[in-house]
Order: structure tokens, then sequence, then C-alpha cells
């Protein structure tokens, strides 16, 4: 069995972002390496914090 690590699952998320789409971090661990990895592409994102975790949406140049 392989292990997935968070940093791992940080860069898939980021990858996920850069494409377009959302991504959802359960963990405040998890939510912070994908809040770096979106910092080193310089991307722009609204974060929806709520009690179960962190949503991470894309902001467009249309809105």
């Amino acid at each position: 069995m392989d292990v997935y690590s968070d940093r791992q699952q940080a860069k898939d998320q980021a990858a996920r972002i850069r494409q377009g789409f959302s991504a959802y971090a359960e963990t405040n661990a998890l939510a912070s390496l994908i809040k770096k990895e979106l910092q080193s592409y310089n991307l722009q994102v609204y974060e929806d914090l709520t009690e179960l975790g962190c949503w991470f949406i894309p902001v467009t140049d249309e809105h």
C-alpha cells in the first residue's frame, strides 16, 4: 500500500486549482501546505473556511 503524504496531496490539489477546479482540505495542516503551493505559483483563490474544512476556489479574471 502506498502512503499519500500531505505534501503530495497539497501539490495535487494546487495542480487542480491551476486547472480551474476547486480543492478541499480537511485539516489545517493540509490547508497550510496548499496555501504555500498556491503562493509559489502566485495564484489567487477564494478561501471558504467551514467547520468541516477549507475550500479553495480559483479566482478568475471574469469575476
